[in-house]
């Protein structure tokens, strides 16, 4: 019997959340599950053993009851806009570590303005998008800064062979629209700014053996949340690679398909991150397989070091400034491939 910490996990029959349950248990902990669907969470924890604790957002009461006991929270529900605050406020009330895997960019943006303060007086730890997008770009471009305190550009492009999404992705892509009235998102001059322009089709020079590839500019993604949160850069872009761009706006894309034994789609993905300062540049690249499964590991290794003390500082925090970023990296291996080039 397993007898390692516990941790509720909100939207644990979710993609990721199933996801982020199965990492758990690997690593010895034991999953509380949650989530608003009180039937999806009885077949998910049917003959696992697992306490599972429906709660809704709009039920304080029920949040409270679902996070009773544990030592930490990881929120896979979006779409985030919705979930996060109130969960958040759950864990504050709990004096627990949360944890979530948002890719939304307001919802992020939210988190760090609304929360900021209250965490910081309270000393409680408060991590937004542990995830594909935000959380590894973030470390990436944290990596590759090295020792400069400084950089004039972050550069983000996602070299995706293919993206279908979830159903979950497609609900948060409809939220995020709703909020921006339709407009597209990008970071230039230290702010977020809101547009209509036509997004520029570019071609990326992605490492070998990719090589160079169409992708699409100023394809925003969580980046631009959390790296300019504790980096001083004030230009940061984020591409997509064309096809996977293609298959995010296509009604008809299908959802992930198991390829393995694990769980995970045929997917893959580098990442290739650089920092420009004046004419020098960095680069941090990672190399793995599914966005979706990947998540997992992130926010488990988030989670693990948060609860063994090894953070860097209270409050809302991004993964960059939280964790020790080449560290944490290197932790994620067999899951993730890394690479520097100074």
């Amino acid at each position: 019997m397993t007898t390692g910490p516990r941790v509720a996990v909100y939207g644990a029959y979710g993609h990721t959340g199933r996801f982020v349950v199965a990492e758990l248990r690997e690593r010895g902990v034991v999953p509380v599950l949650s989530g608003r669907d009180a039937d999806k969470l009885k077949a998910r924890a049917y003959g696992t053993g697992l306490d599972a604790r429906p709660a809704s957002v709009d039920d304080p009461a029920s949040l409270d009851r679902a996070l009773a006991g544990a030592a930490a929270v990881i929120n896979c529900a979006g779409p985030f806009a919705t979930t996060a605050a109130p969960v958040i406020e759950a864990a504050l009330r709990a004096g627990i570590p949360y944890v979530d895997v948002a890719a939304e960019i307001e919802a992020n943006a939210d988190t760090f303005a609304h929360f900021a303060d209250r965490a910081r007086a309270a000393e409680a730890v408060i991590v937004p998008a542990m995830a594909f997008y935000g959380g590894l770009g973030d470390l990436l471009i944290t990596t590759a800064m090295g020792d400069w305190t400084a950089a004039d550009e972050a550069h983000i492009a996602y070299g995706l062979s293919g993206w279908h999404p979830t159903a979950g992705t497609r609900t948060a892509g409809a939220v995020s629209r709703q909020r921006r009235d339709g407009r597209s998102v990008r970071h230039r001059n230290g702010r977020l700014e809101y547009h209509r322009d036509d997004l520029p089709t570019l071609e990326w020079p992605f490492p070998a053996p990719m090589g160079p590839r169409a992708v699409i500019g100023e394809f925003t993604m969580a980046d631009v949340v959390t790296v300019p949160s504790h980096l001083a850069i004030p230009e940061v872009r984020t591409y997509m690679a064309v096809e996977a761009a293609r298959d995010i706006a296509a009604p008809d894309t299908p959802a992930p398909a198991a390829a393995d034994e694990r769980g995970r789609s045929g997917q893959t993905f580098l990442v290739d991150a650089v920092v420009r300062s004046g004419t020098a540049e960095r680069r941090a690249v990672a190399r793995g397989r599914d966005i979706y499964a990947v998540t997992a590991p992130l926010a488990v290794e988030a989670l693990d070091r948060i609860l063994t003390g090894r953070t860097r500082t209270t409050g809302v925090s991004s993964a960059g400034e939280i964790f020790d970023a080449p560290d944490f990296l290197r932790a994620l291996s067999p899951h993730i491939t890394l690479e520097l080039h100074p």
